[in-house]
């Protein structure tokens, strides 16, 4: 495309990126302190999903000790937190049928959800979405951010959105309707993990220069409404162990939500080494497993989608400010492992960098500074705390694999109360863990029965992904030939596994292998930007409300 792009700006005094959690409660924040001050605010929150909540997938057992300090009458305002946690089992899979309950001395302090709730944090994101427009907050959705914008001196002043209604030969369709220039003294970066900007402000500005790799891991998730006899409304299961070896972490759950339905689902680290795994048929095994099966038997599947999660802690976080913006939540890796959780830490974040953003604006200055003492004060918040307490349970699984490493929890958590005078470390990249598949286990998967398990076509269709098919494709490779030359030949190209939605294929024509990129399939998990072991892959952000729209998650 030849022609010059000109595109409309519109000013605020902050750009927020990303209506999650962390987005929205940024948003509310600021505008909660300027009514407080009697101050004229405007900020906008865009986000890239179709509607608030659209792109939101999490388990999710729900700590509300954040939402409390943002709404402390959120019980009051309906907030949809309902369904208050009634117990906790943890199992030892000890193979395709056995199993072992984990007694509750023996269960890590942070395991424990007593006081919590198990809720749709996508409906909650929808209702924060509301309570930031009655508060003056503008909220686009269905704009991708898919620039960053500096000024002459590097600082960042904004965001540019997707153009929309370019074919994929790269020209302009009749349809064709140029980005927005959001401007913004201060912009927030809330995009949930492995932000795409914010990957690349991390490289612009080196503010990973001082920490360990981000570690993550790839969570698949399903709804089922299941039979009434067997829900138990506020029962928490997650089971470790089978079908993972003690070498791959990796995790399932299993929560009784409201209205007879069940959320459950996979997470497998994704340092696994061994390419030939694939993370969505493991989830599919799981769910066979007679502590999972019986649950699930009688009952109907109404919902699918896979996310990355963060799972580096404390030694993964980077420098958090530059010149114009803050990361903040997921963006950032607040995600604490220990707990499985980062919804809390996430509405923290966004709270605390929303009062640095406000102080900043109030003393008057013009904005665009570096705000370090956002910093500060998470370093002084309890969400330090919390992931100081938790700092070695990531690293010491990874160390130790998952039966000592969990041992070694037991007796940091519950014994010396993270407060063990060592910290560990994982300088280790996920992308670079794999091992050649000539020397790793082969492994071959059952095939779905399509009452319990099922394959990855039809699991997308529930999760209603819809993208415009002719437009360049979001998922881009650095150097087109390395798929069949390099990881074809020496891993078995892994991206046909990985990817929970089917979108990468080794198909052969005339006799020679063709890498096919389904981008129409993409799920928005990020997962293939983190694994490839070439890091070749590059995940851009598609026209703005492109990919799923899940119902609920």
């Amino acid at each position: 495309m030849t022609e010059q792009t000109e595109r409309e700006s519109m000013e605020f005094d902050v750009v927020i990126v990303g209506a999650g959690p962390s987005g929205l409660a940024a948003g509310c924040r600021l505008a909660q302190l300027a009514q407080a001050a009697g101050q004229e605010l405007s900020v906008v929150i865009v986000e890239k999903g179709s509607e608030v909540g659209a792109h939101i997938l999490s388990g999710n057992v729900f700590e509300p000790t954040a939402l409390a300090e943002l709404f402390p009458d959120w019980k009051d305002k309906g907030a949809p937190v309902n369904t208050a946690v009634s117990g906790d089992l943890i199992h030892y899979l000890l193979g395709p049928q056995k199993s072992i309950r984990v007694p509750g001395p023996f269960v890590p302090a942070p395991m424990h959800n007593k006081g919590n709730y198990i809720i749709s944090l996508g409906r909650l994101c929808q209702w924060l979405g509301e309570q930031a427009e009655e508060l003056g907050v503008n909220v686009f959705p269905g704009f991708a951010a898919a620039e960053v914008l500096y000024d002459g001196d590097g600082r960042v002043t904004g965001v540019a959105t997707s153009d929309m209604g370019i074919g994929k030969d790269g020209e302009r369709k009749p349809s064709f309707q140029p980005g927005y220039e959001l401007l913004g003294k201060y912009t927030i970066f809330a995009e949930g993990c492995h932000g795409n900007l914010g990957q690349q402000l991390m490289s612009r500005f080196n503010l990973r220069a001082d920490c360990d790799p981000q570690h993550y891991g790839i969570g698949l998730k399903e709804i089922w409404d299941i039979d009434p006899d067997k829900h138990e409304e506020g029962l928490v299961v997650h089971t470790l162990g089978w079908p993972m070896d003690n070498a791959t972490e990796g995790g399932g759950f299993l929560y009784h939500a409201a209205n007879k339905q069940a959320y459950l689902g996979y997470i497998i680290a994704l340092n696994y080494t061994n390419p030939h795994l694939a993370p969505f048929q493991e989830f599919q095994r799981w769910k066979h497993h007679p502590r999972i099966e019986k649950y699930l038997e009688g009952g109907t599947r109404v919902a699918y989608g896979a996310r990355a999660v963060n799972k580096g802690g404390l030694q993964s976080l980077p420098r958090l400010s530059f010149p114009g913006g803050l990361l903040v939540g997921c963006d950032a890796g607040f995600l604490n492992g220990a707990k499985i959780k980062g919804a809390h830490t996430a509405i923290k974040t966004g709270m605390l960098a929303a009062e640095s953003v406000h102080a900043a604006l109030a003393d008057g200055g013009a904005g665009y500074q570096v705000l370090s003492n956002y910093d500060d004060s998470v370093k002084s918040s309890w969400v330090q705390e919390e992931l100081h307490r938790s700092r070695n349970f990531g690293p010491a699984l990874h160390k130790w694999g998952t039966f000592f490493g969990a041992a070694f929890a037991f007796v940091d958590q519950n014994i010396f109360r993270g407060k063990l005078p060592f910290t560990l470390h994982n300088k280790d990249p996920d992308h670079e863990c794999l091992v050649p598949a000539d020397k790793a286990r082969t492994i071959e998967y059952p095939r779905p029965d399509g009452v319990i398990s099922f394959d990855r076509l039809s699991s997308v269709f529930l999760s209603s992904t819809n993208h415009e098919e002719d437009q360049p494709s979001h998922l881009t490779l650095k150097d087109a030939s390395v798929p069949i030359s390099y990881n074809l030949p020496i891993f078995d190209e892994p991206a046909q596994r990985y990817c929970p939605a089917g979108v990468y294929e080794v198909v052969e024509e005339g006799g020679e292998n063709r890498f096919q990129i389904n981008a129409q399939n993409c799920v928005h998990c990020k997962t293939c930007d983190i694994k490839d072991p070439t890091q070749n892959i590059v995940w851009l952000v598609p026209e703005g409300g492109g990919g799923p729209n899940y119902p609920g998650m």
